[in-house]
């Protein structure tokens, strides 16, 4: 057997894949509906200014601050990894569901840009938040589809997007300080 015979397309294996995640998925929430029920676990340590080291399953990975913000710029910020969970996050669910509703996605690139406001971070102003003010995605998706079947697209993702979510909704956080001592 030829090379070119054996080895299938990123495509067709992405979508081989898609369709195995969610046949998969849909199996084992029919029968065990809990197991729909996951959690993430990510813990962090700092170090340097205000770096820390982020560890995520079997994956590490650091984040700082720029140096106008007391960091040692040794990698991105908190803001700017949320805007590339956002990002990475939507391609994901494009992928996803475009699997799902037949509709062809050669590319998606996406572009974020989060809008922050530092007196808020600062306290400097109390009327304004320390967050995003405002985000604006540009997705750019490559295909043979029309503006419609992508627009329906679009529409699904948004409904369905978990990080987009998070930015969206509210989402209860509690917190629990643990104070060991220092001898």
């Amino acid at each position: 057997m030829s090379t070119a015979a054996s080895t299938i397309s990123i495509a067709e294996d992405r979508s081989a894949r898609l369709q195995q995640a969610g046949t998969g998925w849909g199996e084992r929430i029919s029968t065990a509906p809990d197991s729909a029920k996951l959690t993430f676990t990510v813990q962090g340590e700092g170090f340097g200014s205000v770096a820390s080291n982020i560890i995520s399953g079997k994956h590490t990975f650091t984040v700082d601050e720029p140096a106008a913000l007391g960091g040692d710029d040794l990698a991105a910020s908190p803001v700017e990894y949320a805007l590339a969970a956002l990002i990475s996050c939507q391609v994901v669910v494009y992928r996803l569901y475009a699997e799902q509703l037949n509709i062809q996605v050669d590319d998606v690139k996406i572009v974020a840009n989060g809008n922050l406001d530092v007196r808020g971070l600062f306290g400097i102003d109390k009327s304004i938040r320390p967050g995003f003010t405002s985000v604006d995605l540009d997705v750019q998706i490559t295909g043979p589809e029309t503006a419609e079947r992508y627009d329906e697209l679009r529409q699904a993702v948004d409904a369905h997007c978990p990080v987009l979510d998070l930015f969206a909704n509210p989402v209860p956080v509690s917190t629990a300080v643990t104070v060991n001592s220092a001898n």
